[in-house]
């Protein structure tokens, strides 16, 4: 998730996620996104070890962790979460990962494409990103 304009950047679906998968992933969005100046994250084994420290020192990206047990420290993701939940994980019966893959990533077109978002002006991600690098 962007802070700057709400966009979702990308859900990794597997039956885990370590750390060696996120950070796998974090590169393939990096190549469309470029690489945060910070990243936050909540206190995870995924997040704390080795593997995911030294990869975010690697691309000089700052770890900002959540205290513990202060969820509301990154309430809009929270809240992304529980959206993510109650519009896709809740409400299909998937067959595969794949078919869940394939789910999510429509429903995060939608997402960052036509759903405005209060905090943006009632603009969507997109539409907010690009108003304000024509500015």
């Amino acid at each position: 998730m962007n802070d700057f304009n709400r966009e979702a950047l990308g859900i990794d679906i597997a039956v885990s996620l370590p750390a060696d998968r996120i950070t796998h992933y974090m590169d393939k969005l990096a190549e469309y996104h470029s690489y945060p100046v910070k990243i936050r994250v909540d206190n995870g084994s995924e997040f704390t070890g080795k593997k995911f420290i030294d990869w975010a020192k690697s691309h000089g990206i700052n770890i900002d962790y959540i205290q513990l047990g202060n969820p509301y420290q990154n309430g809009y993701i929270e809240r992304f979460n529980r959206t993510y939940r109650t519009e896709v994980l809740d409400l299909y019966l998937f067959n595969n990962l794949e078919q869940a893959r394939r789910i999510t990533e429509g429903w995060l077109t939608n997402y960052n494409t036509e759903r405005p978002h209060e905090v943006l002006n009632n603009m969507t991600p997109i539409e907010y990103k690009t108003l304000q690098q024509a500015a």
